[in-house]
Protein backbone atom coordinates (compact mmCIF):
# COMPACT_ATOMS: atom_id res chain seq x y z
CA UNK A 1 0.00 0.00 0.00
CA UNK A 2 1.08 3.56 -0.66
CA UNK A 3 2.51 5.55 2.26
CA UNK A 4 2.14 9.32 2.35
CA UNK A 5 5.29 11.40 2.01
CA UNK A 6 6.42 13.31 5.07
CA UNK A 7 7.33 16.48 3.18
CA UNK A 8 5.01 18.86 1.37
CA UNK A 9 5.79 18.48 -2.31
CA UNK A 10 4.55 21.95 -3.22
CA UNK A 11 6.57 23.54 -0.41
CA UNK A 12 9.69 21.65 -1.48
CA UNK A 13 9.26 22.73 -5.12
CA UNK A 14 8.76 26.32 -4.00
CA UNK A 15 11.93 26.29 -1.87
CA UNK A 16 14.03 24.65 -4.60
CA UNK A 17 12.82 27.18 -7.16
CA UNK A 18 13.58 30.02 -4.74
CA UNK A 19 17.12 28.74 -4.10
CA UNK A 20 17.85 28.40 -7.82
CA UNK A 21 16.65 31.99 -8.46
CA UNK A 22 17.81 33.60 -5.25
CA UNK A 23 19.58 36.45 -7.09
CA UNK A 24 16.40 37.45 -8.92
CA UNK A 25 14.23 39.98 -7.11
CA UNK A 26 10.89 38.21 -7.56
CA UNK A 27 8.00 38.71 -5.16
CA UNK A 28 6.28 35.55 -3.92
CA UNK A 29 3.03 35.13 -1.98
CA UNK A 30 1.50 31.61 -1.98
CA UNK A 31 -1.23 30.02 0.15
CA UNK A 32 -2.37 26.39 0.06
CA UNK A 33 -4.02 23.73 2.22
CA UNK A 34 -3.09 20.07 2.64
CA UNK A 35 -4.82 17.10 4.24
CA UNK A 36 -6.03 17.31 7.85
CA UNK A 37 -6.51 21.08 7.42
CA UNK A 38 -2.83 22.06 7.60
CA UNK A 39 -2.42 25.45 5.88
CA UNK A 40 0.78 27.00 4.53
CA UNK A 41 1.77 30.52 3.54
CA UNK A 42 5.08 31.42 1.84
CA UNK A 43 6.10 35.03 1.32
CA UNK A 44 9.19 36.58 -0.31
CA UNK A 45 9.63 40.33 -0.85
CA UNK A 46 11.69 42.06 -3.52
CA UNK A 47 13.66 43.99 -0.88
CA UNK A 48 14.94 40.79 0.81
CA UNK A 49 15.08 38.00 -1.80
CA UNK A 50 17.25 35.87 0.53
CA UNK A 51 14.56 35.79 3.25
CA UNK A 52 11.58 33.42 3.06
CA UNK A 53 8.73 33.68 5.57
CA UNK A 54 6.98 30.35 6.10
CA UNK A 55 3.76 30.28 8.16
CA UNK A 56 1.95 27.10 9.19
CA UNK A 57 -1.57 26.69 10.58
CA UNK A 58 -2.23 23.47 12.48
CA UNK A 59 -5.55 21.61 12.99
CA UNK A 60 -7.78 22.99 15.74
CA UNK A 61 -6.90 21.03 18.89
CA UNK A 62 -9.63 19.39 20.99
CA UNK A 63 -9.90 20.27 24.70
CA UNK A 64 -8.08 17.14 25.92
CA UNK A 65 -4.81 17.98 24.09
CA UNK A 66 -2.02 20.14 25.51
CA UNK A 67 -0.86 23.15 23.46
CA UNK A 68 1.78 25.57 24.74
CA UNK A 69 1.75 28.92 22.98
CA UNK A 70 -0.36 27.55 20.13
CA UNK A 71 2.01 24.61 19.51
CA UNK A 72 2.23 21.03 20.82
CA UNK A 73 4.66 20.54 23.66
CA UNK A 74 8.21 19.93 22.49
CA UNK A 75 7.65 21.66 19.11
CA UNK A 76 10.01 24.60 19.74
CA UNK A 77 12.87 22.32 20.78
CA UNK A 78 12.23 20.04 17.78
CA UNK A 79 12.38 22.99 15.34
CA UNK A 80 15.67 24.28 16.76
CA UNK A 81 17.20 20.82 16.71
CA UNK A 82 16.11 20.11 13.13
CA UNK A 83 16.94 23.40 11.38
CA UNK A 84 19.69 25.08 13.39
CA UNK A 85 20.74 28.61 12.41
CA UNK A 86 19.02 28.49 9.03
CA UNK A 87 15.56 28.98 10.58
CA UNK A 88 14.41 31.54 13.11
CA UNK A 89 11.10 31.36 14.96
CA UNK A 90 9.17 34.64 14.86
CA UNK A 91 7.11 35.58 17.90
CA UNK A 92 4.28 36.39 17.53
CA UNK A 93 3.44 34.42 14.38
CA UNK A 94 1.50 35.80 11.44
CA UNK A 95 -2.22 36.38 12.11
CA UNK A 96 -4.26 33.23 11.61
CA UNK A 97 -1.26 30.88 11.89
CA UNK A 98 0.29 28.88 14.72
CA UNK A 99 3.89 29.20 13.59
CA UNK A 100 5.97 31.56 11.43
CA UNK A 101 9.53 30.67 10.44
CA UNK A 102 12.12 33.01 8.92
CA UNK A 103 14.38 31.15 6.48
CA UNK A 104 17.72 32.73 5.57
CA UNK A 105 18.73 31.15 2.26
CA UNK A 106 22.21 32.68 2.44
CA UNK A 107 22.98 30.41 5.43
CA UNK A 108 22.24 27.19 3.58
CA UNK A 109 25.19 24.79 3.32
CA UNK A 110 27.29 24.84 0.14
CA UNK A 111 27.18 21.09 -0.35
CA UNK A 112 24.34 20.38 -2.79
CA UNK A 113 23.33 17.06 -1.27
CA UNK A 114 23.27 18.39 2.26
CA UNK A 115 21.43 21.49 1.09
CA UNK A 116 18.73 19.37 -0.59
CA UNK A 117 18.32 17.21 2.52
CA UNK A 118 17.90 20.31 4.67
CA UNK A 119 15.26 21.74 2.29
CA UNK A 120 13.40 18.42 2.44
CA UNK A 121 13.51 18.64 6.23
CA UNK A 122 12.13 22.20 6.10
CA UNK A 123 9.35 20.99 3.79
CA UNK A 124 8.58 18.37 6.47
CA UNK A 125 7.76 21.05 9.05
CA UNK A 126 4.38 19.42 9.59
CA UNK A 127 6.03 16.22 10.82
CA UNK A 128 8.50 18.15 12.99
CA UNK A 129 5.80 20.20 14.74
CA UNK A 130 2.84 17.80 15.06
CA UNK A 131 5.07 14.80 15.70
CA UNK A 132 7.13 16.51 18.42
CA UNK A 133 5.18 15.12 21.43
CA UNK A 134 5.16 11.62 19.95
CA UNK A 135 8.88 11.85 19.26
CA UNK A 136 9.57 12.80 22.89
CA UNK A 137 7.62 9.77 24.15
CA UNK A 138 9.29 7.35 21.72
CA UNK A 139 12.77 8.66 22.52
CA UNK A 140 12.17 7.73 26.16
CA UNK A 141 11.09 4.30 24.93
CA UNK A 142 14.50 3.75 23.29
CA UNK A 143 16.10 4.15 26.73
CA UNK A 144 13.25 2.19 28.35
CA UNK A 145 12.27 5.06 30.62
CA UNK A 146 9.22 7.25 31.18
CA UNK A 147 9.46 10.97 31.81
CA UNK A 148 8.10 11.83 35.27
CA UNK A 149 6.45 14.95 33.84
CA UNK A 150 4.25 12.94 31.46
CA UNK A 151 0.73 11.88 32.27
CA UNK A 152 -0.29 8.26 32.11
CA UNK A 153 -2.66 9.13 29.27
CA UNK A 154 -1.63 11.67 26.61
CA UNK A 155 -3.90 13.10 23.91
CA UNK A 156 -2.27 14.35 20.68
CA UNK A 157 -4.02 16.24 17.91
CA UNK A 158 -3.92 14.83 14.36
CA UNK A 159 -7.13 16.16 12.79
CA UNK A 160 -9.36 19.20 13.40
CA UNK A 161 -10.91 18.72 16.87
CA UNK A 162 -9.82 15.06 16.93
CA UNK A 163 -7.04 13.37 18.86
CA UNK A 164 -5.38 10.01 19.38
CA UNK A 165 -4.02 8.70 22.66
CA UNK A 166 -0.70 7.49 24.02
CA UNK A 167 -0.17 5.29 27.08
CA UNK A 168 3.61 5.44 27.73
CA UNK A 169 5.34 2.70 29.69
CA UNK A 170 8.98 1.80 30.21
CA UNK A 171 8.95 -1.24 27.87
CA UNK A 172 6.23 -0.23 25.41
CA UNK A 173 3.98 2.60 24.22
CA UNK A 174 0.34 1.89 23.42
CA UNK A 175 -1.23 4.10 20.73
CA UNK A 176 -5.03 4.16 20.34
CA UNK A 177 -6.87 5.80 17.42
CA UNK A 178 -10.61 6.51 17.61
CA UNK A 179 -11.67 6.21 13.95
CA UNK A 180 -14.37 8.67 12.83
CA UNK A 181 -15.83 9.19 9.38
CA UNK A 182 -18.59 11.54 8.24
CA UNK A 183 -19.82 9.48 5.29
CA UNK A 184 -21.72 6.27 6.03
CA UNK A 185 -20.11 4.43 3.11
CA UNK A 186 -16.66 5.42 4.35
CA UNK A 187 -17.58 4.08 7.78
CA UNK A 188 -18.54 0.66 6.39
CA UNK A 189 -15.45 0.42 4.20
CA UNK A 190 -13.18 1.60 7.03
CA UNK A 191 -14.56 -1.02 9.42
CA UNK A 192 -13.89 -3.79 6.92
CA UNK A 193 -10.50 -2.33 6.01
CA UNK A 194 -9.35 -2.12 9.64
CA UNK A 195 -10.45 -5.67 10.41
CA UNK A 196 -8.46 -6.93 7.42
CA UNK A 197 -5.59 -4.72 8.58
CA UNK A 198 -5.53 -6.59 11.88
CA UNK A 199 -5.75 -9.98 10.15
CA UNK A 200 -2.82 -9.11 7.88
CA UNK A 201 -0.65 -8.50 10.94
CA UNK A 202 -0.98 -12.20 11.85
CA UNK A 203 0.80 -13.41 8.72
CA UNK A 204 4.23 -14.94 9.10
CA UNK A 205 6.05 -12.18 7.24
CA UNK A 206 4.91 -9.48 9.68
CA UNK A 207 6.02 -11.00 12.96
CA UNK A 208 8.26 -8.02 13.73
CA UNK A 209 5.58 -5.41 13.01
CA UNK A 210 3.85 -3.63 15.92
CA UNK A 211 0.92 -5.45 17.46
CA UNK A 212 -2.37 -4.27 16.00
CA UNK A 213 -5.88 -4.68 17.42
CA UNK A 214 -9.34 -3.40 16.49
CA UNK A 215 -12.43 -3.21 18.68
CA UNK A 216 -15.84 -1.57 18.24
CA UNK A 217 -15.76 -0.22 21.82
CA UNK A 218 -13.08 1.83 23.63
CA UNK A 219 -10.25 -0.30 25.05
CA UNK A 220 -9.57 -0.35 28.77
CA UNK A 221 -6.50 1.87 28.34
CA UNK A 222 -8.83 4.83 27.61
CA UNK A 223 -10.66 4.57 30.89
CA UNK A 224 -9.68 8.10 31.99
CA UNK A 225 -10.36 9.81 28.65
CA UNK A 226 -13.29 12.25 28.29
CA UNK A 227 -16.48 10.82 26.84
CA UNK A 228 -16.51 13.31 23.93
CA UNK A 229 -13.17 11.99 22.71
CA UNK A 230 -14.38 8.38 22.64
CA UNK A 231 -17.12 8.78 20.03
CA UNK A 232 -15.99 6.65 17.10
CA UNK A 233 -18.29 5.17 14.45
CA UNK A 234 -15.57 2.95 12.91
CA UNK A 235 -14.14 1.46 16.09
CA UNK A 236 -10.76 1.84 17.79
CA UNK A 237 -7.38 0.77 16.45
CA UNK A 238 -4.58 0.00 18.91
CA UNK A 239 -0.86 -0.28 18.13
CA UNK A 240 1.75 -1.47 20.63
CA UNK A 241 5.19 0.02 19.95
CA UNK A 242 8.27 -1.71 21.36
CA UNK A 243 11.87 -0.39 21.54
CA UNK A 244 12.86 -2.35 18.42
CA UNK A 245 10.41 -0.26 16.37
CA UNK A 246 12.12 3.07 17.18
CA UNK A 247 15.79 2.16 16.94
CA UNK A 248 17.98 4.39 14.77
CA UNK A 249 16.32 5.65 11.60
CA UNK A 250 13.11 3.79 12.40
CA UNK A 251 12.13 6.57 14.80
CA UNK A 252 11.34 9.16 12.09
CA UNK A 253 9.33 6.65 10.05
CA UNK A 254 7.37 5.46 13.09
CA UNK A 255 6.55 9.03 14.14
CA UNK A 256 5.30 9.95 10.68
CA UNK A 257 3.27 6.76 10.14
CA UNK A 258 1.51 7.10 13.48
CA UNK A 259 0.87 10.84 13.07
CA UNK A 260 -0.82 10.31 9.68
CA UNK A 261 -2.51 6.96 10.26
CA UNK A 262 -6.04 8.34 9.91
CA UNK A 263 -5.09 10.13 6.68
CA UNK A 264 -3.51 6.89 5.43
CA UNK A 265 -6.75 4.96 6.04
CA UNK A 266 -8.89 7.71 4.48
CA UNK A 267 -6.68 7.81 1.39
CA UNK A 268 -6.98 4.07 0.73
CA UNK A 269 -10.73 4.11 1.38
CA UNK A 270 -11.18 6.77 -1.30
CA UNK A 271 -8.96 4.77 -3.65
CA UNK A 272 -11.08 1.66 -2.99
CA UNK A 273 -14.27 3.58 -3.75
CA UNK A 274 -12.79 4.87 -7.01
CA UNK A 275 -11.69 1.34 -7.98
CA UNK A 276 -15.14 -0.12 -7.25
CA UNK A 277 -16.86 2.65 -9.20
CA UNK A 278 -14.58 1.97 -12.16
CA UNK A 279 -15.33 -1.76 -12.04
CA UNK A 280 -19.07 -1.07 -11.82
CA UNK A 281 -18.98 1.26 -14.83
CA UNK A 282 -17.05 -1.30 -16.87
CA UNK A 283 -19.53 -4.02 -15.91
CA UNK A 284 -22.50 -1.88 -16.88
CA UNK A 285 -20.88 -1.00 -20.20
CA UNK A 286 -20.28 -4.70 -20.97
CA UNK A 287 -23.91 -5.54 -20.14
CA UNK A 288 -25.14 -2.75 -22.37
CA UNK A 289 -23.00 -4.05 -25.24
CA UNK A 290 -24.42 -7.55 -24.72
CA UNK A 291 -27.97 -6.20 -24.83
CA UNK A 292 -27.21 -4.19 -27.97
CA UNK A 293 -25.92 -7.31 -29.72
CA UNK A 294 -29.10 -9.20 -28.75
CA UNK A 295 -31.38 -6.60 -30.36
CA UNK A 296 -32.37 -7.44 -34.01
CA UNK A 297 -31.59 -4.94 -36.73
CA UNK A 298 -34.95 -3.47 -37.99
CA UNK A 299 -33.78 -2.98 -41.59
CA UNK A 300 -32.32 -6.47 -41.94
CA UNK A 301 -35.36 -8.09 -40.35
CA UNK A 302 -37.76 -6.25 -42.68
CA UNK A 303 -35.76 -7.25 -45.75
CA UNK A 304 -35.60 -10.86 -44.67
CA UNK A 305 -39.31 -10.95 -43.90
CA UNK A 306 -40.21 -9.43 -47.28
CA UNK A 307 -38.06 -11.82 -49.31
CA UNK A 308 -39.32 -14.91 -47.50
CA UNK A 309 -43.00 -13.86 -48.02
CA UNK A 310 -42.43 -13.27 -51.71
CA UNK A 311 -40.89 -16.71 -52.24
CA UNK A 312 -43.69 -18.35 -50.31
CA UNK A 313 -46.36 -16.60 -52.40
CA UNK A 314 -44.62 -17.54 -55.65
CA UNK A 315 -44.42 -21.16 -54.63
CA UNK A 316 -48.10 -21.23 -53.73
CA UNK A 317 -49.09 -19.64 -57.03
CA UNK A 318 -46.96 -22.05 -59.07
CA UNK A 319 -48.32 -25.07 -57.24
CA UNK A 320 -51.92 -23.97 -57.80
CA UNK A 321 -51.27 -23.38 -61.48
CA UNK A 322 -49.68 -26.79 -61.94
CA UNK A 323 -52.53 -28.54 -60.17
CA UNK A 324 -55.11 -26.79 -62.31
CA UNK A 325 -53.21 -27.62 -65.50
CA UNK A 326 -52.94 -31.26 -64.57
CA UNK A 327 -56.64 -31.30 -63.79
CA UNK A 328 -57.43 -29.71 -67.18
CA UNK A 329 -55.41 -32.21 -69.18
CA UNK A 330 -56.80 -35.08 -67.14
CA UNK A 331 -60.39 -34.27 -67.79
CA UNK A 332 -59.79 -33.57 -71.47
CA UNK A 333 -59.32 -37.27 -71.94
CA UNK A 334 -62.96 -37.70 -70.94
CA UNK A 335 -65.45 -37.43 -73.85
CA UNK A 336 -67.74 -35.40 -71.70
CA UNK A 337 -65.34 -32.46 -71.88
CA UNK A 338 -64.18 -32.93 -75.42
CA UNK A 339 -63.68 -29.78 -77.44
CA UNK A 340 -62.30 -27.68 -74.58
CA UNK A 341 -59.50 -25.45 -75.85
CA UNK A 342 -58.34 -23.75 -72.65
CA UNK A 343 -58.80 -23.45 -68.91
CA UNK A 344 -61.26 -20.64 -69.55
CA UNK A 345 -63.49 -22.98 -71.52
CA UNK A 346 -63.31 -25.46 -68.65
CA UNK A 347 -64.41 -22.84 -66.14
CA UNK A 348 -67.28 -21.72 -68.40
CA UNK A 349 -68.45 -25.29 -68.93
CA UNK A 350 -68.45 -25.98 -65.21
CA UNK A 351 -70.40 -22.81 -64.48
CA UNK A 352 -73.05 -23.66 -67.08
CA UNK A 353 -73.42 -27.12 -65.65
CA UNK A 354 -73.98 -25.73 -62.22
CA UNK A 355 -76.67 -23.38 -63.56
Amino acid sequence: MLLLQSHSRFLLDTLLNRVQNVDKAVELDNNWVEFDDVRYHVQVTMKNPHIVLLSVSLPIPPPETIFLGGLPFGAIEAIKAAYGVVVQILDPPRDGFNLTLKLNLSKLPKDEEYKHDLLVKIASVREVVLGAPLRVVLKHLTSRTVSPKMDKLLALVHRPKESFFLIPQADKVTVVFPMRFKDSIDTVLATSFLQEFVEARRTAGLNNAPLCMWSPSPPLELKGAPAEALSANAGFVTFVIFPRHVEGKKLDRTVWNLSTFHAYVSYHIKCSEGFMHTRMRRRVESLIQTLDRAKPDPEKSNKALTSRSFKRLVCIENSNRNALTNYYFGICADNKYAGLQSLKDLKDRRNNSIL
